[in-house]
């Protein structure tokens, strides 16, 4: 219907706009309405296109990771007053968009032989304070040539915050240990918290146990087998993969990897809106709940 319109438009010098109208089976008081409008509607369309420019900015400054909703949240702290309709419009419209996900590598191989480990979580992945309740989960890293790294993290399910992680070459115990020795240095220690994962072999283990003990922290584990009794864990490796990846197929060489990954976990923690949060970094989220503990208390 618009393009009869234009064609209405663009030749109405040569013919009679009544002809132009009847030919194309068109109204003519639709046609003078849809005149009328088209100031409006160019004026719409610059504004879309400036809107556009300055997602574009944002878009780029995320890694490419940011949809509608982060994308919202950071033009709104910069004072610009758009609703995410209107952004998800505008993004589609200039296609704006994310990368998908390839194929999954399977990390989770349970040991039949370890001892049963409770379920602490039963999918609850939220926490009312830091320092409570962590999650972690092993995920591996596309290599050129069709080999891997590995890599290890524990999460505080408060803020969704990387306080620990470990990247190898290999998935044995060592791996998930040095991720859960890096959490209690970033944290000043773990006592009495809980830990939950998978039963992946690497967290059934008798080392990785003592080092538990050793710790102060209980260990929970969800089913054999259920991907939902860690998905948060998994929720998070896949947006990493995603955003470090775009579309790639692999990083390419070891230490390629390791400083994206490593680049990419310092801007989850410091600058990454994260919707459970309320589209705020987890650095930030757990910096205004201290603040407001400390109101409280005055």
């Amino acid at each position: 219907m618009r393009s009869r319109f234009q064609f209405v438009d663009d030749h109405r010098d040569a013919f009679e706009v009544k002809r132009l109208c009847e030919v194309l089976d068109l109204n003519r008081s639709s046609y003078y309405k849809w005149l009328a409008g088209r100031e409006a509607r160019a004026a719409r369309q610059r504004a879309d296109r400036r809107l556009a420019a300055v997602i574009r900015q944002v878009h780029a400054e995320s890694g490419g990771a940011y949809g509608s909703p982060r994308v919202t949240a950071e033009l709104k702290e910069a004072g610009l007053l758009v609703n995410e309709k209107r952004v998800a419009r505008v993004m589609q419209a200039f296609s704006i968009t994310g990368v998908r996900l390839r194929r999954r590598v399977r990390t989770t191989v349970p040991d039949q032989a370890v001892a049963r480990v409770p379920d602490l979580f039963e999918r609850d992945f939220t926490a009312a304070e830091p320092g409570r309740k962590y999650m972690g989960d092993i995920t591996y890293l596309p290599l050129a040539g069709g080999e891997f790294l590995y890599l290890a993290t524990v999460l505080d399910c408060f803020s969704r915050k990387v306080v620990g992680w470990s990247i190898a070459d290999h998935m044995r115990t060592d791996l998930v240990a040095d991720a859960l020795r890096m959490a209690a240095r970033t944290r000043g220690g773990l006592d009495d918290s809980v830990f939950h994962s998978d039963h992946g072999a690497q967290y059934g283990s008798r080392a990785f146990a003592e080092l538990c003990d050793q710790l102060k922290v209980t260990r929970s584990m969800g089913a054999v087998g259920s991907s939902a009794d860690n998905a948060a864990c998994e929720s998070f490796h896949a947006s990493l993969k995603r955003e470090t990846l775009q579309a790639a197929r692999d990083y390419g060489d070891p230490a390629t990897c390791r400083n994206r990954v490593f680049a990419w976990l310092t801007r989850y923690n410091t600058r990454r809106r994260h919707s459970a949060n309320g589209h705020l970094s987890p650095n930030e989220y757990e910096r205004r709940h201290h603040v407001a503990k400390l109101t409280l208390a005055a």
